[in-house]
């Protein structure tokens, strides 16, 4: 079994470790032990924190194997975007062309630095070892975080975006970030990552970046096809967070292309499926008609003041006020039959 609960500080080693073997591109992710430990107390303050209203606080969940201890997995969300400054994002637009005198009208792709995603809630920091054969916990590992705003929706905006990584070559240098940012920093894309340390809020941004519109058709073709696109990494990320209700197409990262998913909160499974339940002993139910056939995986947390959430399959709940927990679930999540948890549909 596994279960997704917040950082701890003990946790930083062992980060460190797994987060070695994550992709070098991906920006939303700390590097070195210092960036990670002062994530992870960043973290652990957000928590304990009193919020009124969505700030500076950044929430980090990671995802541990309860027999070994081991962690195996990390997901972000912080409260308010460009919280200490301003969000940029890539705006698609169509910009329309017309001359009455040559009879002539069309459309013009363009990109705009905008500032719309400020104050949205930000998604991030998705990464799980062994996706490819990870299953149901990659997405209790994506949807938990969500499933924390669900418990505690003051700490958060009514918005949620998440940048994925866009497309990187084997040395990690971005055909967008070529034809564009390289022409205004005037340094490669992994320099420019590090030296602003995957933020897309700083000054520098909209003192270097273009002001007017960037009109697609006259990019490079490589930096054209790479637009929207992501990295081979985020595949797993993408196919979760569409299928929770995010949407992709209007934003792209300034720096190497990659989308930008958004959403209300309204039109997110978490939010709008999520079911309070009681906690029910499985072993004292009567078994289901149909046996193991008619189960169904629900992601199940338990509450914000100490959150835990697992995934495990258990009958329809839908219909009754109660969920059945088996003992292993009930220890995992820290709740007894009687408490209340919310649960979802994976």
């Amino acid at each position: 079994m596994y279960v997704v609960r917040p950082v701890e500080p003990a946790d930083v080693g062992a980060l460190e470790t797994l987060l070695a073997a994550s992709t070098p591109g991906v920006h939303t992710l700390p590097r070195t032990r210092e960036k990670i430990a002062a994530f992870v107390e960043r973290s652990v303050a957000s928590f304990a924190a009193h919020v009124d209203i969505p700030s500076e606080e950044s929430y980090l969940f990671v995802l541990e194997d309860v027999d070994s201890r081991a962690l195996v997995g990390t997901a972000a969300i912080h409260a308010s975007a460009g919280s200490n400054g301003t969000y940029f994002a890539f705006r698609n637009d169509v910009i329309q062309q017309v001359s009455r005198d040559l009879n002539i009208s069309h459309s013009v792709h363009a990109l705009t630095l905008c500032s719309e995603l400020t104050a949205y809630s930000q998604l991030s920091g998705f990464y799980i070892r062994n996706q490819d054969t990870a299953g149901r916990e990659s997405a209790l590992l994506s949807r938990a975080r969500l499933l924390y705003a669900v418990l505690a929706p003051h700490r958060f905006g009514d918005r949620f975006f998440v940048p994925l990584a866009g497309v990187t070559d084997e040395g990690g240098q971005s055909p967008f970030w070529d034809a564009l940012g390289r022409k205004f920093f005037k340094m490669d894309f992994l320099d420019a990552e590090r030296t602003i340390g995957g933020a897309r809020n700083r000054t520098l941004i909209v003192e270097l970046m273009p002001h007017y519109p960037v009109y697609v058709p006259l990019l490079p073709g490589p930096a054209q096809a790479v637009m929207g696109q992501i990295h081979p990494s985020g595949e797993l990320a993408f196919d979760l967070l569409t299928a929770e209700g995010f949407e992709a197409d209007e934003y792209i990262d300034i720096f190497d292309g990659g989308p930008i998913l958004q959403a209300h909160k309204h039109a997110l499974r978490s939010f709008s499926g999520s079911m309070v339940k009681k906690v029910a002993n499985a072993e004292l139910q009567p078994p289901t008609r149909g046996g193991k056939a008619a189960m169904v995986n629900y992601a199940v947390a338990s509450s914000e003041r100490k959150f835990r959430a697992i995934v495990l399959p258990c009958d329809p709940a839908e219909s009754s006020d109660a969920i059945c927990l088996p003992p292993a679930a009930r220890e995992a999540l820290g709740v007894a039959t009687g408490d209340s948890v919310i649960c979802v549909r994976i």
